[in-house]
């Protein structure tokens, strides 16, 4: 896990975690692509799933949609099956969410949660558990 001042991203078991906060611009969305790339290699060529903490993603310039668009896609077609959200509700967060990442039926899942253990629970529930997922609703 490389340290970047708008995001982390690691690797517990088959679940790619990111943690994300800030106001983004494009270098941030590239960046950030660049490491969830890098992070998801061993997954690749399995199913695997991603849980992304957003409280505090402050939003990103319009900009970052496209790169973001590509990652999801980029993502989907080397096996990521399910993506948990978790965000307390913000309508313009969503909204911008909404632009940037759209469910596959049958094959891309996705869903929002206001605690990062009801998307441990929910993930668990779909056959992608993780050791260390107390930590990460402390941190």
């Amino acid at each position: 896990m490389k340290n970047h001042p708008k995001f982390k991203i690691w690797l517990d078991k088959n679940v790619l975690i990111a943690m994300v906060q800030g106001s983004w611009n494009q270098q941030d969305a590239k960046d950030y692509a660049q490491e969830f790339k890098a992070v998801a290699k061993p997954l690749l060529g399995k199913d695997w799933a991603n849980i992304t903490l957003l409280d505090n993603w402050q939003l990103g310039v319009p900009s970052i949609e496209p790169i973001i668009k590509e990652l999801v896609s980029w993502t989907i077609g080397r096996g990521l099956c399910y993506s948990a959200h978790v965000y307390w509700p913000s309508t313009v967060k969503e909204f911008q969410l909404e632009r940037m990442v759209q469910k596959i039926e049958g094959r891309f899942e996705i869903q929002k949660f206001q605690h990062p253990d009801d998307a441990f629970k929910w993930l668990a529930n779909k056959g992608f558990t993780t050791d260390n997922q107390q930590t990460f609703a402390i941190n």
